[in-house]
């Protein structure tokens, strides 16, 4: 059985009764998370980017849990600067970890933090993720545009769950995911990465309705609800 938790956000726990993945956990100041980054138990934490908003916490709860990072080269040599283990990858590259497969995509964003004297330091390209645990294939898209290489993802992978952006402003809005629906065609779609700021106010009730007219299984998760996938 395969467990999934929305932690708010793009934030999600994975857990398959043997291992505990986290991705991309935004916690600390983040108005509608309802856990704190100290109660976050995991093995390993798959960051898509940089950005305070998927990284921050995710290095603190591996630091804490000694986790494992999975992410880019520079992202992983930045989180191995800070004290953590880290596993290096890259975009079109994928590897077998104990729990399963993890291949990495493009994603169409940035990825950079600010360092101790404000400057903005770059760490490489941002990345989606290709997750393969308990059985089901997982696609968590991380902060990115519309791009019509999603149809190649749904072309080559049988997706199960797809955790996609509809906030806008950072991202791809509602419409423009429901053309990355269309091009994925996985089985459930969850939507992410919006309403925690006023300019990624969006209404997934009315994504759910629309991406249901084509056909798509839609869940919109509350924040601390858990799924469950035999």
């Amino acid at each position: 059985m395969v467990k999934i938790r929305f932690l708010g956000h793009a934030g999600f726990h994975i857990d398959d009764g043997r291992t505990k993945l986290v991705i991309d956990p935004y916690l600390t100041g983040n108005p509608l998370a309802t856990e704190k980054p100290e109660d976050i138990e995991a093995d390993f934490v798959l960051l898509t980017h940089a950005h305070g908003d998927h990284a921050a916490d995710g290095i603190a709860i591996a630091l804490r849990t000694r986790a494992t990072v999975i992410s880019t080269a520079e992202l992983a040599g930045w989180a191995r600067q800070q004290g953590a283990i880290a596993h290096s990858m890259h975009i079109g590259g994928a590897h077998e970890f104990p729990f399963g497969r993890v291949k990495l995509t493009i994603a169409h964003h940035g990825s950079s933090v600010t360092g101790k004297d404000g400057e903005i330091v770059s760490l490489g390209a941002p990345c989606g993720m290709l997750v393969t645990i308990g059985g089901r294939m997982i696609y968590h898209s991380g902060d990115t545009g519309l791009f019509y290489d999603m149809k190649l993802l749904g072309d080559l992978n049988a997706i199960d769950i797809a955790m996609l952006p509809i906030g806008g402003n950072y991202t791809m809005d509602a419409v423009d995911a429901l053309h990355a629906v269309e091009f994925l065609n996985p089985k459930l779609v969850i939507p992410m990465h919006y309403n925690t700021f006023e300019v990624v106010m969006a209404d997934p009730r009315v994504f759910a309705v629309e991406a249901r007219k084509l056909g798509m299984d839609v869940k919109v998760m509350a924040v601390g609800e858990t799924l469950e996938f035999e």
